[in-house]
């Protein structure tokens, strides 16, 4: 008997159905069997079936002699599957891989409940994907199994039938059937999920929900949209049947009314001169059901009227909205002369010397190179006020990305405009605003975001697909207004001045974030591994991937996550810190916050310090991570997965050959860097040798006092400034600790 029985019904899919049924085969979890339903398909799926029926025993083909329609194709599959669960997967959408695994872990965890709800993505013709907006009611519902009752939300979901599995004696025993029609999954989902005794969730993206152009029920324009009001009608016969759900009805009226107005709403599903039709026959279902005494709110009071009094409501309404949006526009307008004019006084007062504004990737809190100043900034010079300019306060303080005592002003404020009209100082790792003009006498510090590898700002006019969406002579307009430009070798040196083809001085002082690691302690790292979770006396291999410009959406799988955590053994803990652009998309719903939470690895992705993970990784797997340059100061081991390089290079671009001049051992496949770690040649003396190479390039100015240097040679004018001679100076950073800050980085150098 397999763990699952995965039910296909297909009916014109073939351009689909090979990607379907590979995504189910190819699982790496292999107790599974495929009931494939042939559902009198005009086209060649049935063709399709059999040839994948021949070539795979675990595939059973069911070919109808008519047409019956997804639901009754998916009954006439329940009969012959055999597993404990049921998996109901339509023919142009594909599960996601390791979902299976993950499936079979969380019911593991679960001792088997009626239904595991799991989460999906909607993936668009055009390319894009979106994950489920509510998936966020999977992880609040928590990890123990619940009723409905106990955790009413999980009714929020999409109430259809192939985000869920089922236990089959569950099934049976309940006699649960789809009806015919549109909308089939609403009768049995309401039911399955009401009668279910233990519910389940998966926090995690099992399926990819392909939203198609033309040909599926949200792009079909058919009186088949009246199909809704049979299918609620069965859902309360089926509460009718069973009195203990009768507590159900004031909800299930509200979802109904809220699910027939919402398809009367969309411009593209009922004929025009069926849309007072189907508001009649929604307005009578809607009284003939309406529970004694149930409370009516929302769009759904309209119900209670006539069409001619919904459509009055739903015209004001756009009329309201149009007249909140134009008048909302015209706040902002006048609010930015107001702030503009704010700004503009403040600009003929003389500067603050003493007043430095601080900013870091994209406003979102004290991070990175500028926090590092910062922190030297009130230490050694407290009579300098620096100023945070963040986005969302609220958001940046419970992240821990503000200093209990860091005064801060939110982005576009009054107040910012009137701080930034006057200060002196201004430090950013990204660009200010446009809209921020340059006084003369402020002075402007870039620090960048660390050792670029792959091509930057006006290298990449050559590379169409890389600055998709970027702006590069907008962005050299605002990289017109830096007086100093922080590097931390002289690769960087070169690079962001043929990159920013501006008027800048290039100073070598290193990078201010840094020097955490230069100065690292042992036991550094302790705080984090113990916040983390990482055992006492465990291997933390960190990987750090970057994004993928030629893929929508930036985040490719490289390799299976969980496999590399097995393959790592006991002793080892695997961190996974993503790359910040994809820390917000679908990459982590992918499998990445499920591993997390089974213990499998660490999603360290939203540690708010880099320099935090860095310090309490043992050694750092990437591909063509920026981190890796950081990374290389600690003179720890460094792996380079470089499996797609070639692809890599051709669409964003790279500066030198990474695989060529690499900081430690190079694999081009899964397998290749399994065996560097089940040997241990990632830690042998040809790492050694690499690492050595690429830090005396790449740490040249590492010295632990790139902080101290630019507050004291910048930001406090001193000229001539050098480190305390008893200070310790790396061999690599000798170079950069015996020259005052301002005099380098003036003179050509030729590439290293």
């Amino acid at each position: 008997m397999p763990r699952f029985s995965v039910i296909v019904p297909c009916y014109k899919v073939q351009g689909f159905l090979r990607e379907c049924l590979d995504s189910v085969l190819e699982q790496s979890f292999r107790d599974v069997e495929v009931i494939a339903v042939d559902d009198c398909s005009p086209d060649g799926s049935g063709a399709i079936l059999d040839e994948y029926a021949r070539r795979d025993a675990r595939v059973r083909v069911l070919h109808l002699p008519e047409n019956a329609g997804l639901g009754r194709a998916r009954n006439a599959g329940i009969p012959l599957a055999g597993g404990d669960y049921l998996l109901f997967l339509d023919g142009y959408d594909t599960l996601t891989p390791g979902a299976l695994q993950a499936m079979a872990h969380r019911l593991e965890e679960s001792a088997d409940p009626d239904v595991l709800v799991f989460d999906y993505a909607r993936t668009y013709w055009w390319g894009g994907t979106r994950r489920n907006v509510p998936a966020r009611v999977l992880a609040e519902v928590g990890e123990e199994t619940f009723t409905a009752a106990e955790r009413p939300q999980i009714l929020d979901l999409l109430m259809v039938v192939w985000n869920k599995l089922y236990r089959r004696d569950f099934v049976e025993a309940g006699g649960f059937t789809f009806p015919p029609g549109f909308y089939e999954d609403t009768p049995w989902t309401f039911p399955v999920m009401l009668s279910a005794g233990r519910i389940a969730t998966l926090d995690r993206i099992c399926v990819n929900y392909r939203r198609r152009r033309q040909g599926n029920i949200w792009s079909t324009t058919s009186r088949r949209h009246f199909d809704i009001h049979d299918q609620y009608e069965r859902v309360f016969a089926y509460v009718d049947a069973h009195p203990e759900l009768a507590s159900w009805r004031p909800c299930l009226h509200r979802k109904m009314g809220e699910h027939c107005l919402d398809i009367l709403a969309k411009p593209d599903r009922l004929p025009p001169s069926d849309k007072a039709e189907f508001f009649r026959r929604t307005a009578e279902l809607f009284r003939a059901l309406r529970p004694q005494g149930a409370p009516v709110d929302g769009e759904v009071r309209a119900l209670l009227g006539g069409y001619a009094a919904y459509r009055l409501r739903r015209q004001s309404g756009r009329a309201r909205r149009e007249l909140g949006r134009r008048a909302l526009r015209v706040r902002r307008a006048a609010a930015g002369r107001v702030k503009g004019g704010w700004a503009a006084l403040h600009t003929l007062r003389p500067l603050e010397p003493d007043l430095v504004m601080y900013s870091a990737f994209s406003h979102r809190g004290a991070l990175g190179d500028p926090a590092a100043i910062h922190r030297k900034a009130r230490e050694i010079a407290p009579h300098l006020r620096g100023v945070w300019v963040v986005r969302d306060a609220g958001q940046a303080e419970r992240a821990g990305l503000l200093p209990p005592d860091a005064e801060y002003v939110l982005l576009g404020s009054l107040r910012y405009r009137r701080l930034a009209a006057r200060a002196g100082y201004f430090v950013n790792n990204v660009n200010w605003p446009g809209s921020l003009p340059k006084r003369p006498g402020s002075v402007h510090i870039h620090t960048h975001l660390g050792t670029p590898l792959k091509f930057m700002a006006a290298d990449l006019l050559g590379k169409p697909g890389a600055r998709h969406g970027l702006d590069v002579p907008a962005m050299l307009e605002r990289a017109d207004r830096w007086d100093y430009s922080l590097v931390a070798n002289r690769h960087s040196e070169l690079v962001w001045e043929r990159a920013y083809p501006c008027g800048f001085t290039s100073v070598r002082t290193g990078s201010p974030r840094n020097d955490a690691l230069v100065n690292a302690r042992p036991g550094d790292g302790a705080a984090v591994r113990a916040r983390l979770g990482v055992p006492p006396g465990n291997t933390v291999v960190l990987y750090a991937p970057t994004r993928r410009d030629h893929r929508r959406g930036g985040h490719v799988e490289r390799f299976d996550l969980a496999r590399f955590a097995a393959d790592l053994g006991a002793g080892h803990t695997l961190a996974v810190r993503l790359h910040p652009s994809l820390a917000a998309g679908p990459a982590r719903g992918m499998g990445l916050a499920e591993l997390h939470r089974r213990g499998v690895l660490v999603d360290a992705t939203d540690e708010p310090h880099v320099e935090d993970v860095m310090l309490a990784a043992d050694v750092l797997v990437t591909d063509y991570s920026a981190l890796m340059f950081d990374y290389a100061v600690l003179d720890r081991p460094i792996v380079v997965h470089a499996d797609d390089w070639g692809a890599f290079t051709a669409s964003r671009g790279a500066y030198f050959d990474i695989t060529a001049r690499p900081p430690g051992h190079v694999s081009r496949t899964y397998d290749e860097l399994a065996r560097l770690f089940a040997s241990g040649r990632w830690r042998d003396q040809e790492s050694a040798r690499l690492r050595e190479r690429f830090r005396a390039r790449f740490c040249e100015f590492d010295d632990g006092w790139a902080a101290e240097r630019v507050v004291r040679t910048l930001l406090l004018g001193e000229k001539g400034w050098m480190p305390q001679p008893s200070a310790p100076v790396p061999a690599t950073a000798a170079a950069a600790a015996q020259v005052p800050a301002q005099a380098l980085g003036h003179d050509r150098l030729a590439p290293s």
